[in-house]
């Protein structure tokens, strides 16, 4: 009898060990990945990349989820709507503060836990190299012969690219008008009409596209490989005008449980770690990253700073 109670004791142990292997451990279901821009945009192709690539490392499913709309505004109030239980991960992008900032949108940073920073993409002006303006030096010629009504395209008005353009004018001592278009995409497709003079991005947003290049990339150092020949703004003349980035990373509404932040942190560190991930953001011209919560958090703080400071100065916000 003592025997077969010793017994019963240890297969319940056995038991209560597997459930808590197999069921108690997160994630028990798939996950959603928000992405703020339709199929195609560049956050979106950091999403499913991720998603790829993920597979490696767990077998829990990732599913994109577009919500688009008002430039990532949309996703952020779409995730604060849901329950913080860890199965909404959202893509987001330094584009994002701006417009939390220019939205007016009562969005707090603190209302998200800033899970993870994963790339560091310097910004860039991009040309129409068939257009007769395509050298930074005849886009500033251009500019003041024009007294304010060159045409410099992109996505978003308030976002990061189109502050860029902002501080890009004022460091060069010119000015112009911003058109902003839908996407991205669609930004480089009036480029390419002729609907304008330069659009701000990022290296890897001319990757495929022949009639495009980088007329100057806001960096410290050239870059390597394909982007090599690409002159820095202090190079061409433009000082203190060689930190702008574009950051991407991934966030989740604040008060995640324990085991989730414990799964991301190290799917993340896997991730980071991975030659496939970091061959994919290096071809972009960009730095692969890990920089965790704490790091994340302060960098996102600063930057809704930034903009906000920057948006006052130019009187688009009070």
């Amino acid at each position: 009898m003592k025997t077969f109670k010793m017994l019963f004791l240890a297969l319940t142990l056995v038991s209560m060990l597997l459930v808590g292997t197999s069921y108690g451990a997160f994630p028990k279901k798939p996950i959603k990945l928000i992405v703020y821009t339709k199929p195609g945009g560049a956050i979106d192709v950091f999403a499913r990349k991720f998603q790829k690539i993920a597979k490696k490392y767990t077998d829990t499913t990732f599913v994109v989820v577009n919500k688009t709309g008002a430039g990532g505004v949309v996703a952020m109030k779409h995730v604060l709507s849901k329950r913080a239980d860890g199965y909404m991960l959202a893509a987001v992008t330094r584009s994002n503060i701006g417009k939390m900032v220019s939205s007016k949108s009562n969005l707090k940073v603190d209302q998200f836990n800033w899970m993870a920073m994963m790339v560091s993409d310097p910004e860039a002006v991009i040309t129409n190299r068939n257009q007769a303006i395509n050298t930074w030096a005849q886009i500033v010629a251009d500019a003041k012969a024009k007294g304010g009504n060159q045409l410099w395209v992109g996505p978003a008005a308030g976002g990061n690219d189109h502050i860029m353009a902002l501080k890009t004018w004022q460091k060069a001592g010119i000015k112009a008008k911003w058109i902003p278009y839908g996407s991205g995409g669609k930004a480089m497709a009036a480029l390419m009409g002729g609907h304008g003079v330069a659009y701000v991005g990022n290296p890897g947003d001319v990757i495929g596209k022949p009639d495009l290049k980088v007329a100057a990339i806001s960096s410290k150092n050239r870059l390597t490989g394909k982007f090599a020949n690409v002159p820095t703004f202090t190079e061409l003349g433009i000082k203190n005008h060689d930190s702008e980035i574009m950051w991407r990373g991934f966030m989740t509404k604040k008060g995640i449980p324990a085991e989730a932040q414990t799964f991301y942190d190290k799917l993340f560190a896997k991730m980071n770690s991975d030659s496939d991930w970091q061959g994919y953001i290096q071809n972009l011209g960009a730095n692969p990253i890990f920089y965790k919560q704490a790091k994340f958090t302060s960098i996102v703080k600063n930057d809704r700073e930034v903009f906000t400071n920057t948006l006052k100065e130019i009187g688009a916000i009070k």
